[in-house]
């Protein structure tokens, strides 16, 4: 088998994979549990209906002096106080949410991840977790989002093909990066709002037009400013982090922390995937059929952003 071939059936099998994510295709995976204590001590607690058909795979570990008999929780007069642990989080689902809607009527939403599989409760709304537990927990969800978010990762890969590795490359991730931290700021803090559909939509979109450029050769703005259109399309990438920030949640007493390590996680995710992809083309540049790989992988990137982008502007119309 040639190194043509190859290439075109490893990229092949490579963009089913990313098909079967399509309209949802940067969603993390997320099990969430809501609570509602209905006396001192008392709970109710379910899965959502998304994961009572797999809650076999995720368990909580309650506090000690707690006792569960589905759905009730009993906590008796020290209430939900200690450490509650979600046994799965890292394996079947990157995030565990736990809303508890306390006595006094305030809502508060723990988010569990590998980094940070446990919390611990005080028995009310007070949220007494440290900043370092905080940055650690987001930090690692912004890696896991980019890194699970396949069209964020297209587009970006859609820029190397654009820029290629050359010194514009640096300030073309620059504009991207900075354009989506603005947005993501701007969305967690409630100054910016957008319906999701026609983000995703849109972000599908962005990917077909830069794999489009990527495969032209005449001096377009994309190619005489690919620094722009980053930071423009970055706008729109931005929103969509923050879409996924919101099914997460953000805690209220480090909301600033929390959105600035997520910020971080994404930045540490990308820089891996750009890297990543160099140590790849140095290591099969010495093939010599290496370079005529390109075309059927732009356009096997363009097809995928299609199939994505109908199936988003499908949802929004219908």
């Amino acid at each position: 088998m040639n190194a043509v071939r190859f290439m075109r059936r490893l990229f092949a099998v490579l963009l089913l994979a990313m098909g079967a994510g399509a309209v949802s295709a940067h969603e993390l995976t997320i099990a969430e549990m809501e609570m509602r204590e209905t006396s001192r001590g008392e709970f109710t607690w379910q899965w959502t209906a998304r994961e009572r058909a797999t809650q076999r795979d995720i368990n909580p570990v309650w506090p000690a002096g707690c006792t569960a008999e589905p759905p009730l929780l009993h906590c008796g007069p020290n209430g939900l106080t200690g450490v509650l642990q979600v046994d799965g989080v890292g394996k079947g689902y990157s995030v565990a949410i736990v809303k508890i809607r306390w006595l006094d009527g305030q809502t508060r939403v723990y988010t569990l991840t590998t980094a940070q599989p446990s919390v611990h409760l005080f028995g009310s709304a007070d949220d007494q977790r440290g900043m370092g537990e905080i940055a650690s927990a987001y930090t690692v969800l912004g890696i896991e989002h980019i890194l699970t978010g396949t069209d964020h990762l297209l587009f970006v890969v859609s820029l190397l093909f654009l820029v290629g590795f050359n010194r514009r490359l640096v300030w073309t991730i620059t504009a991207f990066t900075a354009a989506h931290s603005i947005t993501l700021a701007l969305s967690a803090f409630g100054l910016l709002a957008l319906r999701p559909p026609p983000v995703e939509a849109t972000i599908a979109l962005s990917i077909m037009l830069v794999a489009g450029e990527a495969l032209g050769k005449e001096a377009t703005l994309s190619r005489r400013w690919p620094a722009l259109v980053a930071f423009l399309f970055g706008l729109v990438h931005g929103l969509g982090f923050a879409g996924a920030l919101k099914q997460i949640g953000m805690p209220e007493n480090h909301l600033p922390i929390a959105l600035l390590t997520f910020n971080v996680g994404v930045e540490i995710g990308q820089l891996g995937v750009v890297l990543l992809a160099w140590v790849l083309c140095k290591t099969l540049a010495p093939w010599p059929s290496f370079a005529k790989a390109r075309t059927p992988a732009l356009y096997g990137i363009g097809s995928v952003a299609m199939y994505w982008a109908s199936g988003r502007i499908w949802a929004i119309l219908s």
